[in-house]
């Protein structure tokens, strides 16, 4: 058992900002400036004392950053996606890394079949028809596609993507999937490859977890399986799908929409697809909501308590190693 006062908590990147308001008040964190040479000074100052470091899936923390900081011990995510944080070198280092699994499940399921509703029906096109006055001048909205009974492929069956086809199910939805594991007892039909799931499937929607592993592992040839009357659904992690082979498709047709909450840039957004009205474009609002940001700041808080009290983590993606 270790007090809180022999621990230095670090900022790393922009938080919630009432979970950065507790870190400074509650835990005496520290923030890393963004830039140098602000940064190094910072570190010259702090590093040496700096044992937890509290970020999110946005800013991370890289191998470069962890070898500045020779007394961490955990990385605390604000957030279920850790692909901006570098768990290899965690792992060389003996250093913890959590995330906020469960929490958001909800939110961006609902997310991720709202983004497919509006895609098909054109919700959002059809909005901007009517804001501009082109009802009465144009006559009615073009017919759209119907979301009933769709064939839909999930990629990455995971927490989020159980429950996205749990709510397509009641859609009446056929639901096939594919990850690197067959899910045993699931009711969802397993599919070999990425390409096969959506050479199948009417809706291809990505729910699979960033990384290194599964860095476009929606590409050209996925793109191409889907096809010219396919349409594809991110909720996932940008860094998932090849976004310039996405952007050509839907600019000449080879693809009939997407719907996207996540970019490979964010927050910068291809300025093609602006205009489309095949397409439709969240700021990567998928957890946010008041309910899970909330439960995700009290989940990033226990993480934070519990390594300072015990050296281990509650929602581990790797525990920290025991320290002697």
């Amino acid at each position: 058992m270790t007090s809180r006062a022999e621990h230095r908590v670090l900022q790393v990147g922009p938080l919630k900002p009432s979970l950065a308001q507790t870190l400074r008040t509650d835990y005496d964190a520290v923030e890393l400036p963004a830039d140098e040479p602000d940064r190094s000074a910072f570190l010259a100052e702090h590093a040496a004392a700096v044992t937890a470091v509290v970020t999110s899936g946005r800013t991370g923390v890289d191998a470069a950053l962890m070898a500045a900081l020779p007394q961490l011990g955990a990385v605390v995510n604000f957030g279920v996606g850790y692909d901006t944080t570098d768990v290899d070198a965690a792992a060389e280092r003996g250093i913890g890394v959590s995330n906020t699994p469960d929490v958001l499940t909800d939110c961006v399921a609902d997310t991720a079949v709202g983004l497919l509703i509006d895609v098909l029906r054109q919700f959002s096109a059809a909005d901007r028809f009517l804001r501009a006055g082109r009802w009465p001048v144009d006559g009615n909205y073009p017919l759209t596609r119907q979301v009933s009974g769709r064939r839909v492929g999930i990629l990455g069956l995971g927490r989020i993507g159980s429950a996205i086809a749990a709510r397509l199910g009641a859609f009446g939805c056929s639901i096939a999937y594919h990850n690197r594991h067959r899910v045993e007892a699931s009711p969802y039909a397993y599919v070999g490859s990425a390409v096969e799931l959506a050479a199948g499937v009417d809706v291809l929607v990505v729910a699979a977890a960033g990384g290194s592993g599964t860095r476009r592992l929606v590409d050209a040839d996925v793109l191409d399986a889907l096809g010219a009357d396919g349409y594809l659904i991110n909720v996932a992690r940008g860094s998932v799908v090849d976004e310039a082979a996405l952007v050509e498709r839907l600019a000449d047709g080879r693809l009939a929409g997407a719907g996207l909450d996540v970019f490979a840039a964010e927050p910068t957004v291809p300025a093609e697809l602006l205009g489309l009205d095949n397409v439709v474009l969240l700021p990567h609002v998928g957890s946010g909501t008041v309910e899970t940001r909330a439960a995700m700041e009290a989940l990033t808080l226990r993480n934070l308590d519990e390594f300072l009290s015990t050296g281990r983590l509650v929602t581990p993606v790797l525990q920290p190693a025991v320290r002697v």
